[in-house]
């Protein structure tokens, strides 16, 4: 355990980030290759070397905080810095031929090397330990994100989603650097544990300090694309590139629910009678608005923007269950709230993933109709698409099944029997989206001359083993439950 000093081997994930996403830069500015191979196996190599770097120090139960406690290391860190790694391996990987197929590379490789910058402020969001460290991650993950929605230039529904994304983020960051900036009037800190024990030594000024979080919730719901901040989610997905839009909704949830939880449980715990009912209005709008706004969408990728919007509201009733409840079950609801989290993403790598596989030059699979007929054309690819399918419904046995059931014993357990009722409800209504999927992959007739469906054997491995994964998480969830919750306990001062 090292404390308080400028260990700079406690952030070697971080510091091997930067130097190998510059040399990603150097090294794509002497390729003489159209669609950037090199840059491509560079960027992976990168990512599977940080990976192979994380889950050493996690192993070796390296942990403590560094330059004066701006960054923290912890079991939660670990844990969410491999998940984000994984997350991304899979979204190159899938996203390669997309990319290739639409002149996305012919002019250099800023898909990749914005995507380890992109990266660099996820993990600099996870180990936060300060309100300035939190601030500096979220706009560096940001930044890297506006450039790669408006990556092709020429595509103007790209650049207007890349607008959109731009104007309503930096107002979020806005609203949320206001937010710090009261609490740290009121409690004269910017360190999140030092915050929390000016809040429980009753020294805290309590008039800003309630105020500075309403304006912190408003921002990390934006991040988390909640309702009523969930205005830019529908257009990004459906105007970004697909390879693009995979990296905006998968990883950035991870790091997203990260600061949410140094913020809010870590920081903030000692006035959660303050922010609790925020979580419980997010929650509720996010179930209604995602579910019901879904159902009329005829786009498969605005519709999935709305039911990421419905899910996380999911894993706020998560968060919003764990609040003055004792250690044990606190633990338990945040570890349901981070289980939901982690197969949300797994899910959404095989969604996005079949779009992009789906997709091909001159053609976007973008419709619900493009995916009429997809049994007779690939049974794998349209099992995939079942399981994800029923996943996101939360039927069992898989993963999303549990992740849903533990999140609503989580609410039961806190009092909230009603709650859980109507997010219950709000569920039977999504069923009706995620089945009309289902329905015109299986029985509908496919519209127009139906092409092949060609992908490479690294392609296919991943997909199968995420597939895998949503049928072996739902079927034996117990591991992966008790991992979350013990990472949560290990990390996180909420009592």
């Amino acid at each position: 355990m090292m404390q308080n000093q400028y260990h700079f081997a406690l952030a070697l994930p971080e510091i091997l980030l930067l130097i190998m996403a510059c040399a990603a830069l150097l090294f794509d500015s002497f390729s003489k290759s159209k669609v950037r191979h090199g840059t491509f196996l560079f960027s992976v190599a990168t990512v599977f070397l940080l990976a192979i770097v994380t889950a050493w120090q996690w192993s070796q139960g390296v942990s403590g905080n560094s330059f004066g406690g701006l960054y923290v290391v912890d079991p939660l860190s670990h844990f969410l810095k491999l998940l984000s790694c994984i997350a991304v391996i899979a979204t190159l990987v899938y996203g390669r031929e997309y990319a290739e197929d639409r002149d996305m590379l012919t002019h250099g490789g800023e898909l990749y090397s914005l995507t380890l910058l992109a990266l660099l402020g996820q993990f600099v969001m996870i180990s936060a330990g300060s309100m300035l460290t939190v601030y500096l991650g979220v706009e560096l993950m940001s930044f890297s994100l506006y450039a790669l929605i408006a990556l092709r230039r020429d595509d103007v529904t790209a650049t207007e989603a890349a607008m959109k994304y731009f104007v309503l983020g930096a107002l979020a960051s806005g609203v949320m650097l206001y937010g710090m900036s009261m609490i740290y009037g009121a409690t004269g800190q910017l360190n999140l544990r030092l915050i929390a024990q000016v809040i429980g030594s009753g020294n805290a000024e309590r008039l800003p300090l309630v105020f500075g979080s309403v304006f912190i919730v408003a921002g990390l719901a934006f991040k988390m694309a909640s309702a009523p901040f969930h205005m830019w989610a529908p257009d990004v997905y459906e105007g970004a590139p697909t390879a693009v839009t995979l990296i905006v909704a998968a990883a950035p949830k991870l790091a997203a629910f990260a600061i949410t939880l140094r913020l809010l449980i870590e920081g903030l715990h000692g006035i959660a009678i303050d922010w609790q009912p925020m979580l419980l209005i997010i929650a509720v709008l996010s179930l209604a608005v995602g579910n019901i706004t879904a159902i009329v969408q005829t786009n498969f990728k605005r519709m999935l923007a709305y039911s990421t919007i419905s899910h996380m509201g999911f894993v706020f009733l998560g968060l919003l269950s764990g609040v003055h409840n004792d250690m044990v079950t606190a633990g338990s609801a945040y570890g349901s709230a981070l289980f939901y989290v982690v197969i949300y993403v797994l899910t959404t790598l095989v969604t996005f993933g079949l779009i992009l596989l789906l997709s091909r030059r001159g053609f976007e699979c973008e419709n619900i109709s493009d995916l009429k007929g997809l049994n007779r054309r690939d049974p794998v690819l349209a099992a995939m698409l079942l399981l994800a399918m029923f996943s996101l419904t939360g039927i069992p046995p898989l993963a999303g099944f549990y992740a849903k059931l533990a999140v609503l014993q989580a609410l039961i357990s806190a009092g909230y029997v009603w709650l859980a009722v109507v997010a219950v409800m709000f569920s039977l209504i999504g069923a009706f989206y995620y089945l009309r999927v289902v329905k015109a992959a299986y029985f509908d007739e496919p519209e127009g001359e139906v092409a092949p469906i060609s992908y490479g054997v690294i392609t296919k491995g991943m997909m199968s083993v995420n597939g895998l994964l949503i049928i072996g998480l739902g079927i034996l969830p117990g591991g992966l439950m008790a991992l979350c919750v013990s990472v949560i306990e290990g990390s996180l001062k909420f009592q």
